[in-house]
């Protein structure tokens, strides 16, 4: 599954899809009813991948979450969204026992069971990507990355042609 590409924005339903970019902003497409809107720069978004959830140790990347949820529900949906809020927080316990209770609110779970039961439907939950490594804060993805040489700009080679300035000369005052 890649986070990527999915977002969500601030006052507008669900979830949504980066389809291109354009000068004032992108062009994104609703997970709900397939609509395309325009996102500009004023709008608040937040990036799936960048989305993590309070735990006691360490903070939990918002992928990790549905990939437990999905360990659980067996690739199934997970509980509604609309339930009640004990039953929410006891479902999500099963699920992260090590989140911070003080810190992550029912509506934030709630949000969570939203956007995984959309990208469910959606057939967006994929986990058999290659796993990632974290490394000194740094994500490093098992695929080996050659760095590509940087090239040389030819006129660096050569001295860069001086063009002399045009001068006028002041006409003399004769007497």
């Amino acid at each position: 599954m890649d986070l990527k590409e999915i977002l969500s924005v601030t006052g507008k339903p669900g979830l949504y899809k980066i389809i291109s970019t354009i000068k004032t902003g992108m062009i994104v497409e609703s997970l709900i009813d397939k609509k395309r809107i325009p996102i500009y720069p004023s709008d608040k978004i937040s990036k799936m991948k960048d989305i993590s959830i309070y735990a006691i140790e360490d903070d939990v990347p918002l992928i990790k979450v549905f990939k437990l949820i999905a360990e659980k529900e067996n690739g199934g949906k997970a509980i509604s969204h609309k339930e009640d809020d004990k039953k929410i927080r006891a479902y999500f316990e099963q699920v992260l026992p090590s989140y911070d209770k003080e810190q992550v609110y029912t509506s934030d779970i709630k949000k969570v069971f939203y956007w995984y039961n959309q990208l469910q439907e959606n057939n967006m939950l994929d986990f058999t990507e290659a796993e990632e490594v974290v490394e000194d804060g740094a994500v490093v993805k098992d695929e080996i990355v050659k760095d590509k040489p940087k090239k040389v700009k030819k006129s660096e080679d050569k001295p860069k042609s001086v063009t002399p300035k045009k001068t006028v000369k002041a006409k003399k005052e004769t007497e």
